[in-house]
């Protein structure tokens, strides 16, 4: 049977574009070399760096394409050798530090200084607990405005016992590039170590050249593309069983791997057969991965992407940059061929592919317009094969070097089929939750595994005497249907069923209008921090044929139902009529549509993709609409919403929620157009914490100046308060903003990316000229204290998240600055969990310990926390402070600066606590059921590392503005944030 979990090698597969390519005999004579540049000019960006960065644009914060590298090292390690190796290796590869903007609509590359040192991140911990580290470090966005340094994280297990991971991102290094890295880092560290000058190395190639030189032989690509056009004519993507019920995180295209173990002789055995008929071991397994495909889904015609690159010659043999294309190979498997001869259909196959390799598989897929996407809207790669051989590690003098696998998260591709070739061979089939059902991915890997040892015995076998794939029977519905919802009638819509299945959604009904329209779905989202209609839309697409799929999915608070049970149609909104396709906001629409298309005003129902639209284009039209309508849209938006209706109900429900905020604010009155006299500067005033400061400020009389983005202006806009258009990315405009306050409550933060934050708060520190400077921080900073009592201005404790270390390093900018060149007095108040009845704040439910206990309280799995006195700590559980109390005590420091370090904790909650009060709010019509999951609240010695949190804060500075007010109490404001609102 399948095992789920990952192998050493598993990043492998994830990563299959890093993985060197076959090139299966193709012409491997070296391209003329065109004179490099030696300017220190933008150039523009690679085909292949082209798509990472659409992909950053798309989905800001995505971290699928970050590229861990970690390797264990026992031995005597020099961590101070290790960064200066590090550093001396960024300045000799220019793309290690280079920053990627957009001019004119157009992206470029352009080297950044070499820094002075690359910074080496150390913490001590045991082995036991280094995956989540390493995973913590790995998931870190990088910002490619500001060049994505290479990041250097080394765990201390013991004095000669070491883990390093280096982080890069995927746009600057693919997986030759990683040798590369490892043979120089090797050399340098070693000089390093002994004081002295490296061996000589030779200049490395730029790939802003190479760069150049693929973009000025844009003209040599017609007639590839004429090639690839006609070859993938009338391709399209095998169908595969889809999940019954979409996993709740299906917008993060979550991934599981499958590893079956091979026969230590099946390697061997395939390489025999492929110098038997002129063909690499690549080629056969790639040949078993379109066997096992034929075999899984009954079709003939079917398409594996493969990967190849650009590197040719000695001149890119030093060279690290991202040189992969992807390769889609068509080949034919009708009349039941011997896998013989499937092996030269492949073979053949693959010898044309590479002859016209160097086409940028994006200009494929610009050409093939519509019909490189099925009807669901998938690409028409969505298989990928490969062989995985022993993966790159660190080798440095006086080690022993071990690669470690760290995991980042969503794959590519739906499916990706792998042999692993190493001292321990292994079948490997990695898949998307969302896209393919998970006991037929159990049965393709085992299938795929018993395929490989049947060619292996028996090269000769025709395909339909080989192992079946596929399961044996359509996987049955599991059990009690939708986890917090009513069952569809079997007899229902397919839509229905769907929605109804879908782990967060309580209730769902599809309609279709009397006398005919298109059909209308409406869904009641269960829980905090429910689907959104885009994504409901992108499940039921990716499910079904597009004439059962609704024009679009309307949320509501509660299904209107008869006396009689039956959904109440006449009470459901917008019914009888089909939304409306009219107004500034579809005109807006559609002409965005022609004008970034190219095409004549389109019909509010045209699919995006039939019309030509690929990714750059949906950035693009994302971009013009923002800004013409001033509201908030991605380019993932309208890759989902597909259609104009769609992108129209999209920023319709957007514009209601700004109309609504707007209408809650007390009028504007009349203001001068000047800054007024004891204006405070407010960051974050959209987010939880920010948006109680300016109420607080407001109530106090205080003119306030907010920060926000244009499209967000409305929730902060009110009487008192005026708005300046900036964000955190922004640095010269939080300067100028900071030049126009008398204060300064600096409480927005990107939580994710820290070197971001960091550069935001120095370039406020340095337009900082008068007045007081509040930082909202966090306990974070503290680490992990030796005390369980902490008091404030505690020092902090190694291991610091990279969260907590951001915040220290901001505290050290502000207080080194308070009180010089005419600045007033400087506070930095840390503060633990916030709650409040905010939709931000309601994300602590989702994320970190509460977020653990809350979701397995929610779906009614067993809740297990350490007993007190578990490893010598009498307490486990949270700080917490309510919004309202923050918000005071923020606010006194611009009266009575703390000129230093000050908590803002307003109480500490026992996780049985917690525990017992979500059961209380989450199941409060079934004494029994409550009752039951009380008593499965279990205590034991062991710590669960997301709840293993026993501090106690003191905050005695901010004492009297922290003092819990009416209706401010955890419970209280707990039952507010989970929806339930019960004293």
């Amino acid at each position: 049977m399948a095992s789920d979990t990952p192998t050493a090698p598993a990043l492998a597969l994830q990563e299959e574009l890093l993985r060197r390519a076959r090139a299966g005999g193709a012409n491997r004579s070296a391209a003329p070399r065109a004179a490099a540049h030696h300017d220190q000019g933008p150039a523009p960006l690679s085909h292949a760096q082209r798509r990472m960065w659409l992909m950053d644009r798309l989905g800001p914060g995505d971290v699928s394409y970050n590229v861990p590298f970690a390797t264990r090292l026992r031995g005597p390690l020099d961590v101070d050798a290790l960064r200066a190796a590090l550093t001396a290796l960024v300045r000799r590869h220019e793309i290690l530090r280079t920053r990627y903007g957009q001019r004119d609509g157009e992206p470029f590359q352009e080297a950044v200084p070499a820094p002075w040192a690359i910074e080496a991140r150390v913490v001590e911990t045991g082995p036991d607990g280094a995956h989540g580290l390493l995973a913590e470090e790995a998931r870190r966005p990088f910002d490619l405005a500001a060049g994505p340094l290479p990041r250097l994280l080394v765990l201390r297990h013991g004095a000669q016992d070491h883990t390093v991971l280096l982080t890069f991102h995927h746009i600057a290094v693919d997986g030759p590039s990683l040798e590369v890295i490892a043979r120089e880092l090797a050399l340098l560290y070693t000089a390093a170590c002994g004081g002295t000058d490296p061996e000589p190395l030779t200049t490395p190639p730029r790939y802003a050249d190479f760069a150049r030189r693929e973009h000025g032989a844009a003209d040599r690509f017609e007639e590839g593309l004429r090639h690839w056009t006609a070859r993938l004519e009338g391709a399209g993507s095998p169908p595969l069983p889809r999940p019954v019920r979409p996993p709740a995180d299906a917008a993060a295209r979550p991934a599981d791997t499958l590893t079956v173990p091979l026969g230590p002789r099946v390697p061997e055995a395939l390489r025999r057969l492929g110098a038997s008929r002129r063909a690499t071991p690549f080629t056969v397994a790639l040949a078993a991965a379109f066997a096992a495909l034929h075999r899984f889904t009954g079709e003939d015609d079917l398409v594996i992407g493969v990967a190849g690159t650009h590197r040719r010659g000695t001149d890119m043999r030093g060279l690290v940059g991202l040189c992969v294309n992807t390769l889609p190979l068509r080949v034919d498997t009708s009349g039941d061929p011997a896998f013989t001869v499937l092996v030269e259909r492949v073979r053949d196959a693959l010898l044309e592919a590479q002859r016209h390799r160097d086409v940028p598989f994006d200009l494929m897929v610009e050409r093939l317009g519509a019909a490189a996407r099925a009807a669901d809207g998938t690409a028409l790669v969505r298989v990928t094969a490969d062989v995985v051989a022993e993966p790159t590690a660190l080798r440095l003098p006086g080690t022993e070097g071990q690669y470690v696998d760290v995991c980042v998260g969503g794959a590519k591709f739906d499916l990706s089929f792998a042999l692993l070739d190493t001292g321990s061979p292994a079948a490997l089939v990695q898949y998307v939750r969302t896209a393919l059902d998970a006991p037929a991915a159990v049965a393709l890997a085992d299938g795929f595994a018993a395929l490989l040892t049947a060619v292996a015995a028996d090269p000769g076998a025709r395909l339909s005497r080989l192992p079946a794939t596929a399961p044996a029977h359509a996987p049955d519905r599991p059990a009690g249907g939708a986890p917090c919802g009513r069952e569809a009638d079997p007899d229902a819509h397919p839509a229905e069923v769907l929605l109804r299945a879908h782990p967060r959604v309580a209730d769902a009904v599809v309609v279709e209008p009397a006398g005919g329209g298109p059909l209308l779905a409406y869904a009641v989202p269960c829980g905090v921090g429910g689907p959104s209609r885009a994504e409901l839309r992108s499940v039921l697409r990716a499910s079904l044929a597009p004439e059962l799929v609704p024009v679009t999915v309307t949320l509501v608070d509660a299904m209107p139902r008869t006396a009689q049970g039956a959904p109440d149609v006449s009470r459901l909104p917008g019914m009888p009529a089909a939304p409306a396709f009219a107004g500034p906001c579809a005109e807006a629409v559609s002409e965005a549509f022609a004008a970034v298309l190219g095409c004549p005003s389109p019909g509010p129902d045209d699919d995006f993709f039939a019309l030509g639209g690929h990714s750059l284009a949906a950035v693009r039209l994302a971009e013009r609409l923002r800004g013409a309508l001033r509201l908030p849209l991605t380019g993932l938006d309208v890759l989902q919403a597909r259609t104009p209706r769609g992108v129209v109900a999209l920023l319709d429900g957007r514009a209601e929620e700004r109309a609504a905020a707007t209408a809650a604010a007390p009028a504007r009155r009349g203001r001068s157009r000047g800054t007024r006299e004891g204006t405070v500067l407010v960051t974050g005033g959209t987010g939880g914490v920010g948006a109680f400061v300016v109420r607080e400020l407001a109530a106090r009389g205080r003119p306030v100046l907010a920060l926000a983005r244009p499209e967000s202006a409305h929730l902060v806009a009110g009487d008192g308060v005026d708005v300046v258009e900036g964000d955190l990315a922004d640095p010269e405009g939080l300067a100028a903003a900071v030049a126009r306050a008398d204060a300064v409550i600096h409480a927005a933060c990107t939580f994710t990316r820290p070197e971001v934050d960091v550069a935001a708060l120095e370039a406020m520190v340095q337009a900082w000229k008068r007045g007081p400077f509040v930082f909202v921080s966090s306990v974070d900073a503290y680490g992990r204290p030796a005390d369980d009592v902490v008091e404030e201005e505690s020092p902090s404790r190694q291991p610091l998240s990279p969260y907590g270390r951001a915040k220290l390093d901001c505290e050290r900018l502000l207080l080194d600055a308070a009180g010089t060149a005419g600045r007033g007095g400087a506070s930095a108040v840390r503060s633990p969990l916030v709650w409040g009845p905010h939709d931000r704040l309601r994300d602590q439910l989702r994320w970190g310990a509460t977020g653990v206990l809350y979701q397995a309280v929610r779906e009614g799995r067993p809740v297990t926390l350490p007993r007190p006195g578990a490893r010598g700590h009498a307490w486990y559980g949270a700080p917490w402070v309510h919004a309202s109390a923050l918000a005071r005590a923020v606010a006194s420091c611009l009266d009575a600066p703390v000129h230093g370090v000050a908590n803002a904790v307003g109480g500490h909650v026992s996780w049985r606590d917690l525990a017992t009060r979500l059961v209380e709010l989450l199941h409060p019509d079934d004494r029994g059921l409550r009752d039951g999951a009380v008593r499965a609240i279990r205590e034991t010695d062991e710590v669960h590392p997301d709840l293993d949190h026993h501090w106690r804060y003191r905050a005695d500075r901010l004492a009297p503005s922290l003092r819990v007010h009416p209706g401010e109490s955890w419970r209280t404001v707990l039952g507010e944030m989970t929806g339930t609102s019960r004293s």
